[in-house]
C-alpha cells in the first residue's frame, strides 16, 4: 500500500515514483488517499499503472496533512498489507516512522532499489556507500527516494475505489495554524530537468540574482547549498543536500559551491554536472555566469 501525498487537488510527483517502486515488489498494489474533497486525486490514481485498488478517506479533519491525524487511519489499513510505502519527502519521513512504531517493526528508509520483497538497496554515509538491507519483520514499512525511480504511467484504466470512514481517534498533540508557500513560475525543484544552484562563493544575495537570471533563461529550477541558505541568499526550501532536497536532473549547474559531501549527497545522481568555480570566484563570477548562460542556452535540453 502506497500513501499518496497530495494537496487535495494535485498529486505530488514523488508519489507516482513510489508507486513504481511498489510495483517492483510483486503482488497487488493499492493506494491510500486521505484528504478533504480530494476526489480529483483519487480519480487520477485510479489510472496509475499497476494500481489494483484505491482507498479513499474523505473528511474535513484531513484537510491538512498532519502526521498525528493521519497515522491512526494509515495504521488501521497497514495491518492488512505486507508493505507500506511513501516517498522519502518531508511528508513520508514524518508519517511512516509513526506507523512503523505502532506496528512494532523497523523502517527501511530512503530505498533506491528493490532487490526482492524484503531486500533493498539504500545509501549510507551521505551517499558514499550503498547498503543492502534485508527485513525479517512481518510487515515492511519503507520510504522511497524519488530521484531513483521513474514515475509510473497514468492511463484511463480505472481501479476500483473503496470509500472508508475516518478514524475516530482525535489529535490532541498538534494543531494546523497556517501555511506559507512560495509561488513561482519556475519548475518544482524536486522534479525539474534543469537545476542551477548557488553557494557561498556568490558572496551576496545580489550576486545570487545572477543564478536566478540563468535559471529563467534555461527554464530551470533554483537550488542552493546550505551555506547560501544560512547566509540568507535564498529561503531554506531551495536547499539541496543531505538535509535538504534530493534532486537528479538532466543538467545540474553548481555556481560557487565547494562540493561538500553533504551537498553532493543531494545531487550526485544528476546526469550532467557543470561546476562554475575558481580560486578567483568573486572577481570572475559575473563573467563566468554570462559565458555559461550563452553556452547553456545553445544546449539541447529536451
Amino acid at each position: 500500500m502506497v500513501i499518496a501525498e497530495h494537496n487535495n487537488n494535485n498529486i505530488a510527483p514523488d508519489t507516482l515514483k513510489a508507486l513504481n517502486a511498489a510495483s517492483q515488489l510483486g503482488g497487488a498494489v493499492s493506494v491510500l488517499v486521505i484528504g478533504h474533497q480530494c476526489s480529483s486525486v483519487t480519480d487520477t490514481l485510479r489510472g496509475a499503472a499497476g494500481v489494483t485498488q484505491v482507498y479513499q478517506i474523505d473528511d474535513e479533519r484531513y484537510q491538512n496533512p498532519l502526521a498525528e491525524t493521519l497515522t491512526p487511519a494509515v495504521f488501521g489499513l497497514a495491518k492488512d498489507h505486507s508493505h507500506v510505502l511513501a516517498a522519502a519527502t518531508t511528508f513520508g519521513k514524518n508519517l511512516l516512522p509513526r506507523v512503523a512504531a505502532l506496528l512494532d517493526v523497523g523502517q527501511v528508509s530512503d530505498v533506491i532499489r528493490v532487490e526482492s520483497p524484503n531486500t533493498f538497496i539504500r545509501p549510507i554515509y551521505a551517499g558514499n556507500a550503498l547498503a543492502k538491507v534485508q527485513s525479517n519483520d512481518s510487515k515492511i514499512v519503507m520510504t522511497v527516494r524519488g530521484s531513483a525511480f521513474q514515475a509510473c504511467a497514468l492511463s484511463e484504466d480505472s481501479a476500483p475505489v473503496v470509500n472508508l470512514d475516518p478514524t475516530e481517534t482525535a489529535n490532541t498533540i498538534s494543531e494546523f495554524i497556517g501555511i506559507e508557500q512560495t509561488v513561482s513560475e519556475r519548475p518544482d525543484l524536486s522534479s525539474a530537468n534543469v537545476v542551477i544552484s548557488g553557494g557561498r562563493g556568490l558572496a551576496s544575495k545580489e550576486n545570487f540574482a545572477l543564478v536566478e537570471r540563468l535559471a529563467d533563461k534555461l527554464g530551470g529550477a533554483i537550488g542552493a547549498s546550505r551555506a547560501a541558505v544560512d547566509a540568507g541568499y535564498v529561503s531554506n526550501d531551495l536547499q539541496v543536500g543531505q538535509t535538504g532536497k534530493i534532486v537528479a536532473p538532466d543538467l545540474y549547474i553548481a555556481v560557487g559551491i565547494s562540493g561538500a559531501i553533504q551537498h553532493m549527497a543531494g545531487m550526485k545522481d544528476s546526469k550532467v554536472i557543470v561546476a562554475i568555480n575558481s580560486d578567483q570566484m568573486r572577481q570572475s563570477l559575473r563573467w563566468q555566469i554570462m559565458v555559461w548562460s550563452e553556452i547553456c542556452s545553445k544546449l539541447c535540453l529536451n
